[in-house]
């Protein structure tokens, strides 16, 4: 369940960068910003619904 935390993060700081490449008018960076958020996001996503919310032991 580490990993998906990890993948969480990364989901969120690619918001942040896909926003930052949009003000900048940086094409590349908003396609990898997208293509980042899209991955890590539905990975994330599909594993929350699958083994749902990770515990504390």
């Amino acid at each position: 369940m580490g990993l998906m935390v990890i993948f969480s993060l990364i989901t969120i700081l690619a918001i942040f960068g896909f926003f930052r490449s949009l003000k900048e008018k940086n094409i590349l960076g908003i396609l990898f910003a997208f293509g980042t958020f899209t991955v890590f996001g539905w990975f994330t996503v599909m594993t929350l619904l699958n083994n749902g919310f990770p515990t504390v032991h």
